[in-house]
């Protein structure tokens, strides 16, 4: 059973978000593949959390787990922030330290532990070390051929053919862009996208076969493949009949649930 203290607001980061969970879990969990990547403090320290392409595993004893606070990036941000492509950290928890200078990581680490008391500070203090990387650097989010442009387009279910289109790039060249800014190739984005999509509609209570449909599945056989191939668990574990709209992650990057 997970204890469910989850929060999230919005960050000054253009399309990012800031979270904290604090919460004590008996059992196993799981977070689910998002797209995106996460800057986190946790345990007093900060940790990079790569893009996921399978459910991350987590388990804990009762009374266990203290808080973490973390930094949402949107899909194609992270690898601006931390200074590397997204593929090099996929599926990945690390510390920052492990990327950027250990000496410089640390002054970070003790400058947030002494002056963030409170979520909100810790989530400006995450909000500042990502600013301070992306301060004068063109991310062009929403441009033609930009990270954002792209998840956007495949997010809508456009085919990866019709998105190297649109965004005047080859198939191959946009395989290579997606690796770099995503941690992997266009048609895992958007087999990512759309379950995040399917999930969302499921928690708001559209049965299955309304789901398969609404989220471009197919046919209900499909969604349940799909579901399983990247969560690891069927659709009505992760999203219980009556559970309701929520969005909970107690570990980076994705959503949340228990099993």
């Amino acid at each position: 059973m997970l204890d469910h203290m989850y929060r999230e607001w919005p960050s000054r980061i253009g399309g990012a978000v800031v979270w904290a969970h604090s919460a004590a879990f008996q059992g196993e969990g799981r977070v689910l593949p998002d797209g995106c990547m996460d800057l986190l403090w946790w345990d007093g320290a900060l940790v990079v959390a790569g893009p996921d392409t399978r459910a991350h595993l987590f388990s804990g004893a009762p009374g266990s787990g203290g808080g973490i606070a973390g930094l949402r990036f949107p899909p194609g941000t992270g690898p601006l922030v931390f200074g590397v492509p997204a593929h090099e950290l996929r599926d990945q928890r690390l510390p920052l330290g492990a990327l950027w200078p250990e000496r410089a990581v640390r002054a970070l680490e003790e400058r947030i532990a002494a002056e963030a008391q409170t979520e909100p500070e810790t989530g400006r203090a995450l909000e500042a070390v990502a600013a301070g990387r992306l301060e004068g650097r063109g991310r062009g989010p929403g441009s033609r051929g930009g990270p954002g442009a792209v998840a956007e387009l495949l997010r809508h279910g456009r085919s990866v053919a019709a998105v190297a289109y649109e965004v005047g790039l080859s198939e191959r060249q946009l395989r290579r862009h997606c690796l770099d800014a995503f941690g992997y190739g266009p048609k895992t984005l958007a087999r990512v996208l759309r379950m995040q999509r399917a999930l969302r509609l499921a928690s708001s209570g559209m049965p299955a076969a309304g789901v398969a449909a609404a989220a471009g599945y197919a046919d209900q056989a499909h969604l349940s493949r799909e579901i399983k191939a990247l969560a690891g668990a069927p659709l009505g574990v992760l999203v219980p009949q009556g559970s309701g709209a929520k969005r909970s992650t107690p570990l980076p990057s994705g959503s949340a649930t228990t099993a």
